[in-house]
């Protein structure tokens, strides 16, 4: 089965994101996104060794959870730009341990960090063990280092086996 669908959570994002775009729900259109849903993880598998193991039910999960902090930063943020003085405000820039060993993982967290406003992931450190991540508003910089650790990483090292 891994041979004919070797990324099986890739070929369904790719036949959704095909029906989002196309914008058609008809036969033809699911039919070429079925094809491409197929083709492009089966074509460019032997660009992808080593691979980790995804548990797909814990990263619903986690997207569920994702979607819902963006929706919370949104109006933290608002309520930061618009009811908070420019001198309160405290951003600073955070260097994120990494427990993290994949590249896969990693580049999910930092993303992860990305989407929720007020937050911005901006460089991995050399050795890799570390994420910059800048704030805009983190008057405790340890606080929010230990926040961001136990909402994301932990839950993506439970993903990404």
């Amino acid at each position: 089965m891994s041979r004919l669908l070797p990324h099986p959570g890739l070929s369904v994002l790719l036949v959704v994101m095909w029906m989002v775009m196309v914008g058609d729900l008809t036969f033809g259109t699911l039919f070429l996104g079925l094809v491409l849903g197929f083709a492009i993880p089966l074509f460019t598998a032997p660009w992808w060794p080593g691979r980790p193991k995804v548990r797909y039910l814990s990263a619903l999960g986690y997207c569920g959870l994702v979607v819902w902090d963006i929706i919370i930063a949104n109006f933290e943020v608002a309520a930061i730009i618009l009811f908070k003085p420019n001198r309160d405000l405290r951003p600073a820039w955070l260097a994120i341990p990494l427990e993290l060993t994949s590249p896969e993982a990693i580049t999910v967290f930092a993303g992860t960090i990305s989407l929720t406003p007020g937050t911005v992931s901006s460089d991995i450190s050399a050795c890799g063990k570390y994420l910059l991540v800048h704030a805009l508003h983190a008057p405790d910089p340890a606080s929010e280092i230990a926040k961001v650790k136990a909402r994301y990483e932990a839950r993506l090292m439970r993903i990404f086996v």
